[in-house]
């Protein structure tokens, strides 16, 4: 699975990399709905949590599902203007006039994205224009509570007022803590952004995108970029450009926005790239596949303690040495084993550092 961007045709100077406030603003109201996501951010969670004003938390709760299980493309609103190729802006309030430049139609669709919408990635209609998506949109937002559900019908019924509520409530959250936190991550998020513009400039959009992260690859023969993420979708950069936005609280995840109509965004966890290169998508399949099978949970006990032959582990398991290196074929492809030559002797032993990093892999798979 992978979210794919069709780059044919684009031209070096319409990919820009810019930090925004706005969208970091939305990886702040994550961090602090969603803590375990982020044990790095423990600290600022505690110290944001401890003063926030209670009203203010109460809000919060009120329309969170536009930052706690999906993240909002309302958070990128300069992706929405028409010509694909507006940027963010250097401060808050500077994104929030990008946001109030999106129509009713733009910001409803953005805001009912938790709807799954089967139009996200194509045209189709929406909540404001077709009664049977309105219905099925409520319904979806009754099943996630009382309070989702009357921030949806309000929503449906004035959105600008609604669009004004949320203004000033982004305007508070400033006021409350993310001034501060801003102040000491733009400089951060600026320098990120000034070493992936000299990436491009110097060595091409290949190189940029490698640092971004080495679940982003860049086929240039097929005009394409792929984004190894558990989640399907599509979309292309056709007269407008790519930009993409650098974040500081919101490792590990890396988002795409692919909306239909809007510019593609990568937003992306800033630095140089991952220490160690996470497993793609389809080598956490083989790895989990490979370890759910009973016979290979028992060769894994042994393996672990030590280095085995393929003869000495169909004694020891009471197996054929044909089964024993099928099961041996299926750890090794996933990755899982180790192997060394004594002699005329082929030894194989469980690579235990993998399996340690199993569960973190997983989870940073399925979060990006």
């Amino acid at each position: 699975m992978s979210v794919d961007i069709d780059v044919s045709g684009l031209r070096p100077e319409r990919v820009s990399v810019a930090p925004s406030p706005l969208a970091e603003l939305s990886m702040a109201l994550h961090a602090l709905a969603e803590p375990g996501h982020h044990p790095g951010l423990q600290g600022w969670v505690t110290g944001v949590t401890a003063r926030l004003d209670p009203h203010l938390a109460d809000r919060m709760c009120e329309a969170d599902f536009l930052w706690r299980s999906t993240f909002s493309d309302l958070f990128l609103p300069c992706a929405g203007i028409p010509g694909g190729t507006a940027l963010p802006g250097a401060t808050l309030g500077e994104d929030l006039d990008l946001l109030d430049k999106l129509s009713d139609e733009q910001f409803v669709d953005a805001a009912m994205e938790f709807a799954c919408s089967l139009c996200y990635g194509r045209p189709g209609p929406t909540a404001l224009s077709d009664p049977a998506v309105r219905h099925r949109t409520l319904e979806l937002a009754a099943a996630r509570g009382p309070r989702q559900l009357r921030f949806s019908e309000r929503l449906m019924a004035d959105p600008p007022r609604t669009r004004a509520w949320l203004r000033r409530f982004l305007e508070d959250c400033e006021e409350a803590f993310f001034a501060d936190t801003w102040s000491q991550l733009r400089h951060q998020l600026a320098a990120d952004a000034r070493h992936k513009t000299d990436l491009l400039r110097r060595r091409g959009l290949g190189e940029a995108l490698a640092s971004v992260s080495s679940a982003v690859r860049l086929d240039e023969a097929a005009g394409r970029i792929t984004v190894d993420k558990l989640a399907q979708g599509r979309t292309a950069t056709g007269d407008g450009g790519l930009l993409l936005v650098p974040t500081s609280l919101g490792r590990p995840h890396l988002m795409v926005l692919h909306r239909f109509g809007w510019q593609p965004v990568l937003h992306y966890p800033a630095g140089s790239g991952e220490p160690t290169a996470p497993p793609s998508v389809e080598q956490l399949t083989l790895r989990l596949a490979a370890l759910s099978h009973p016979v290979r949970m028992r060769m894994c006990r042994s393996l672990a303690r030590s280095a085995f032959t393929t003869s000495e582990l169909a004694q020891v398991h009471g197996m054929t040495a044909p089964e024993v290196s099928r099961h041996l074929s299926t750890l090794k492809k996933a990755g899982l084993l180790t192997t060394r030559r004594r002699g005329r002797y082929v030894l194989h032993q469980l690579d235990v550092t993998a399996v340690a990093r199993l569960g973190s892999d997983f989870l940073e798979g399925i979060l990006r």
